[in-house]
């Protein structure tokens, strides 16, 4: 222990860490930068934060206050102490309804404040699309403004008074007229009036630099709002007093297109008169798909409010005849306003991805000019990029003039960076021509304090640097931020990755096979971090149950890019072999939520499977991996022994089933699940032989002649086959109904008929009915338990059972076969992961491309069936992969023509296949259930019909809430036994 980690230990009652992984996780924010820090404490209090300040000044060491992480900028890193706040000092103090104001602490969520005000029919103005995760003192240290700044203005404008701590300790309390005001703020400001009234712009988004003309006598000396936008270098706060604004009970959208990004920003400047809450810009190359938006190549959301419905559509539809426009839209609903604002909020992330698939990274992230002159600043801004080489997107807050864009930068060699500063010293006297500022939004940090003279000119700036002594004259705070920067291509984070590519077992076709592009891909935008979830959102249900940001796909990302770079600099130093990564992904639950929910797609379910691979390569891996990693050889043994009775009695014996769970590694409070007493396969194989015993030779014509045009093979995944063939039954039930034939996918290679030409007439074996020698499998439990070798061998094993069935040519003779897998974990892993880990093979993507849903085979392979009106509410839950990973569109449309009512939750089950059954597990586990699943079952009807298609799900419903979910095809094929008795559908056969 060092001295300093031990006077802190002493000092504070908050939580000091100078471990490996406390540090790599705050060694970055949203930015292209990276600064190792001494070590982390999260303070419990004001005076914490007191304590630190001395004891990191008696060692010399600096101070970084920290929120959420998601600056843009590089002001979130530093080489000393990083002061967490969003651990302990997280509340809100109070909320005066009346007075309209609230007291909050710096690492308190802005959602969580929007949730407080809300009752009371307020709300804080600013609103970063980072709301979700991003802290008060974040945006108060950044002064942050949002997408609805043209109505109510930027952080400080929401400022009050501040509680602030000094680098030498001393506690002010910060307002207007000089409260709180250093000695000597005010004979500095007094002696440079002239320059305070003439040296800064005039428009809606000056960030940059210190606000040192808001000390002016004119605007009542605020020193509170002088502080906001100092990026943590002032001095430390500790506590805020924040204005809110009534929330408007109404609202509408208007989506007006246009023919191009210059189009939509000459517009933006002229809608300002009709007093709009929002002015937001995006062009088409940021949306997934523009089938909900108006004609155009880029979009204006103009975000209109009202006391009623009636009164903001108006002003919607005031503004739409107003605006020359191509085509416009407006929006009402607002589950329909919340899809299209999570488009422009996911912007962020999204652009970081050029259209193909190249990296755009921040550094120019959010220049302001005045509004009217947007258009003409646009047009230059893209002959510059241009003239460099490069590329970008711009979006963001065309009412305020202020441009979000992530541009395609090399940042990785010597070449690139260099035009990365070019670019970048040329853009600043590009923006400075416009009048504009050269930040509007996310501060200077890093990024640009080092051409704050080109803005401001060197005079202003020195006098900013006169006023940084003023506060902290030991130059304390958050070092080389502002005055005295550090250069703008020092510290970039991808100067430590290697070079070369990292052999890895999975193919990484989104990122070139790079696994560290792929590790790049998480800019730290922290999505991920979010506390709460709403809608179908999965990620990241392992940090919603602890908190902990290595719980979070960012916190996860950054320890393996410390662990790829652990040659050059990098804090996790023995590679593969990582106790701290291995421990930051033991809670992953490998749900793929981020794989979708990320907006730059970071797959933290494959690099963990991945890291599993490498890490208990050639060593004893932990039991769970042998039991349940391994779990289809197991049963395959079990029910070729015909032994599934046993293991249920012994399994139902305390005593025994403890000794079991205890050698397998599984959680002692968890259930064996009961083994079915007759397989799926078995029950199909019987079917079969029975009718075709039963058949004539008459009645065998006959039969052919009515076999149906469709026929599919019904995947044998793991759990249906085993475990749930209730399932498996009652699909052939329903694809029979629908004139879909189902066929059982072979046990063992089938041959290929052909003529003597060598043409394709079909495929058949000599003896269908025989024992299967082999199973198909899509490997999950392999995968998901990082055995990658296994995995292989399965899967290249599984694609000879069915390479026939792959042929082209097999298509033009009976139509191209289709899979169907009624398990959503299993589709998910042969949708992706098999033609990723097997991307040599072009097999793997043919069977992929050939995987469908339950749903989907209906939609697609019996277009004209209707399911029997069941006609009553669902509960449950989406599952995770489904929604990550297949979508649930044709899910959706199945429950509706059926007349299931409801929408199912987000989030993940927690069980997630093996995770929730190993040792270590069930407490985030079952946190996991009950954020939203076991609260969407709890006191339903009896009417109320209960979905969950994966096992997992249905076991954690049955083990945590003793309800009983149903997969889709039981709730159909009932619906069909019912409708066969009252005689308006064929029975079962």
């Amino acid at each position: 222990m060092t001295g300093l980690e031990a006077a802190l230990r002493k000092a504070v009652r908050g939580d000091v860490g100078f471990d490996v992984t406390s540090r790599a996780l705050t060694t970055m924010d949203a930015s292209n930068y990276r600064r190792v820090p001494l070590g982390v404490v999260a303070p419990r209090d004001a005076d914490d934060v007191a304590a630190v300040l001395e004891v990191c000044r008696s060692h010399g060491v600096a101070v970084v206050p920290r929120g959420g992480g998601t600056s843009i900028a590089g002001q979130a890193t530093g080489t000393g102490v990083v002061l967490d706040f969003t651990r302990h000092m997280n509340r809100v103090v109070s909320l005066d309804p009346e007075a309209r104001t609230a007291v909050v602490q710096p690492g308190l969520v802005l959602d969580r404040l929007q949730d407080a005000a809300a009752s009371h029919g307020l709300r804080f103005g600013p609103d970063p699309s980072t709301h979700s995760r991003c802290t008060l003192g974040g945006m108060i240290g950044n002064n942050s403004c949002g997408s609805h700044s043209v109505a109510w203005g930027t952080t400080a404008d929401s400022v009050r008074e501040l509680d602030v701590v000094t680098a030498r300790g001393q506690r002010l309390r910060l307002g207007q007229d000089w409260a709180g005001a250093p000695a000597g703020l005010r004979e500095l400001v007094d002696g440079e009036l002239a320059r305070l009234r003439t040296g800064f712009p005039e428009l809606p988004r000056r960030i940059s630099g210190y606000a040192l003309d808001a000390l002016l006598p004119e605007h009542r000396a605020d020193v509170a709002r002088a502080f906001c936008g100092s990026e943590g270098t002032l001095g430390v706060l500790t506590e805020a007093v924040v204005r809110l604004v009534e929330a408007p009970r109404a609202r509408a959208l208007a989506v007006l297109g246009y023919v191009d990004e210059g189009a939509a920003a000459e517009a933006a400047a002229g809608l300002l008169p009709h007093h709009p809450l929002t002015v937001e810009g995006m062009a088409a190359d940021l949306v997934p798909s523009a089938a909900a938006l108006p004609r155009g190549g880029a979009w204006l959301f103009v975000e209109t409010g009202g006391t009623s419905q009636a009164e903001a559509r108006a002003r919607a539809e005031e503004i739409v005849r107003a605006a020359d426009v191509l085509d416009a839209l407006v929006v009402t609903d607002l589950a329909d306003q919340r899809a299209l604002w999570r488009i422009r909020e996911d912007a962020s992330g999204t652009a970081t991805r050029m259209p193909d698939g190249s990296e755009a990274w921040p550094g120019w992230e959010d220049c302001a000019v005045p509004p009217r002159r947007l258009g003409a600043y646009l047009r230059d801004f893209r002959r510059l990029l241009g003239s460099h080489g490069l590329r970008g997107t711009p979006y963001g807050h065309f009412g305020d003039g202020c441009i979000h864009v992530r541009i395609d930068f090399d940042l990785l060699t010597e070449t690139g960076v260099s035009r990365f500063r070019r670019f970048s010293e040329e853009l600043a006297d590009l923006v400075v021509a416009h009048g504009g500022s050269l930040s509007g939004e996310h501060g200077d940090g890093l990024a640009r304090a080092e051409l704050l003279p080109r803005m401001y000119g060197d005079d202003l700036v020195a006098l900013f640097e006169r006023a940084k002594a003023l506060w902290d004259p030991d130059d304390l705070l958050n070092p080389g931020v502002l005055v005295r920067p550090a250069p703008l291509d020092a510290n970039l984070r991808f100067s430590v990755l290697p070079r070369k590519p990292v052999d890895v077992a999975f193919g990484y076709p989104a990122d070139g096979g790079d696994f560290s592009a792929a590790v790049r891909r998480c800019v730290g935008v922290a999505k991920c971090r979010t506390t709460a979830v709403s809608g179908p959102a999965v990620m990241c249900p392992s940090f919603r149950a602890t908190g902990e940001e290595e719980h979070s796909t960012r916190g996860r990302a950054r320890l393996l890019h410390e662990m790829l770079a652990g040659e050059t600099g990098g804090l996790v130093t023995d590679g593969w072999r990582s106790t701290q990564v291995r421990d930051a992904l033991d809670l992953c639950l490998s749900c793929k939520g981020c794989r979708s929910d990320c907006p730059v797609g970071v797959d933290m379910a494959t690099y963990k499977a991945e890291f599993l691979h490498h890490h208990y390569a050639g060593r004893r891996r932990p039991a769970a991996h042998y039991s349940m990693g391994r779990l289809p050889v197991w049963l395959r043994w079990v029910d070729r022994l015909r032994l599934a009775g046993l293991v249920n009695s012994l399994a139902s014996v305390g005593p025994l089933a403890a000794v079991a769970k205890r050698l397998g590694g599984i959680a002692a409070e968890r259930r064996i699940p009961r083994l079915a007493p007759e397989t799926f396969g078995r029950w199909l194989r019987r079917r079969e032989r029975e009718r075709m015993r039963g058949w004539t030779a008459e009645a065998r014509e006959r039969g052919q002649r009515g076999m149906p045009r469709t026929m599919v093979h019904l995947w044998p995944d793991t759990f249906t086959e085993h475990l749930s063939p209730d399932v498996g039954r009652a699909a052939v039930r329903v694809l029979e109904a629908a004139g879909i034939g189902v066929l059982e996918l072979p046990g063992r290679p089938w041959k290929v008929a052909r003529t003597e030409d060598g043409e394709v007439v079909g495929v058949g074996m000599s003896a269908p009915w025989g024992r299967p020698r082999d199973r198909a499998c899509c490997g999950l439990t392999y995968l998901s338990t990082g055995q990658l070798d296994q995995a292989r061998q399965v899967l290249r094993r599984t694609l000879d059972l069915v390479e026939p069935f792959l042929l082209p040519e097999l298509g033009e003779v009976t139509g191209l076969p289709v899979f169907v897998v009624l398990e959503p974990s299993c589709a998910a892993a042969l949708r992706t992961d098999l033609p990723e880990l097997l991307h040599d093979d072009p097999r793997a993507a043919r069977l992929a491309a050939r995987v469908l849903t339950f749903a989907e085979a209906l939609e697609r392979l019996a277009p004209d069936w209707r399911p029997p009106a069941l006609n009553r509410p669902v509960v449950g839950q989406t599952h995770c992969h489904q929604h990550a990973v297949l979508g649930d569109a044709s899910d959706r449309r199945l429950r509706e023509a059926a007349g299931l009512t409801g929408e199912l939750a987000g989030g993940c089950c927690g069980l997630a296949g093996n995770f929730g059954f190993e040792k270590g597990h069930f407490e985030v586990s079952r946190a996991c259930a009950e954020e939203q699943l076991l609260p969407s079952v709890c006191g339903v009807s009896e009417d109320t019909v209960v979905l969950a298609d994966g096992f997992s799900c249905r076991t954690q419903l049955e083990q945590l809430a003793g309800v009983r979910g149903r997969h889709l095809a039981e709730v159909l094929a009932e619906g069909l036994d019912r409708e066969a008795q009252d005689g308006a559908v064929p029975p079962a056969p």
